[in-house]
């Protein structure tokens, strides 16, 4: 099943450590048409401006999201968040990229370096867009989520 013309419900699902740990990441159907609003807002958009795009998450069941030590209130159990790494570009141009984006909840520059994140978080309401672009950061063992600065 296609969530939109250049992505698939399961590479939209996919996740090593589910599989290593015997967890079903599959979706309800009300999921999967969260996902298809979040994939046609986010992904395709991106994918059309920049060509190939990897996505490293996108739907976490509550128990995979767990496992991962995943934050409670994650987007990603919901289908409205997808984290991605470009394929021809870079993480930082891929992030640019999303910042041009209409309609956004949450965009955030995951970590790395000031130059390269090591990916790109971006989600989509339907409900209540915040159009909030972070940078995460550790601050000694806490991950900390601070307004992004070039």
């Amino acid at each position: 099943m296609n969530l939109t013309k250049n992505l698939t419900l399961q590479e939209a699902t996919k996740s090593n450590t589910a599989t290593r740990l015997g967890i079903d990441n599959t979706p309800n159907q009300a999921t999967i048409e969260t996902m298809i609003v979040t994939a046609e807002k986010i992904f395709q958009p991106l994918r059309d401006a920049l060509g190939p795009i990897r996505v490293s998450s996108f739907y976490r069941s509550p128990e995979l999201n767990r496992a991962i030590g995943g934050s409670k209130t994650s987007q990603h159990c919901k289908g409205e968040a997808i984290d991605m790494q470009g394929v021809n570009v870079s993480n930082a141009e891929l992030f640019e990229e999303a910042c041009k984006l209409e309609e956004f909840d949450q965009i955030i520059w995951e970590f790395g370096t000031l130059t390269e994140p090591d990916w790109v978080h971006v989600s989509y309401s339907q409900t209540q867009n915040r159009k909030q672009i972070l940078r995460a950061t550790k601050i000694g063992k806490r991950t900390a989520y601070v307004p992004y600065r070039k």
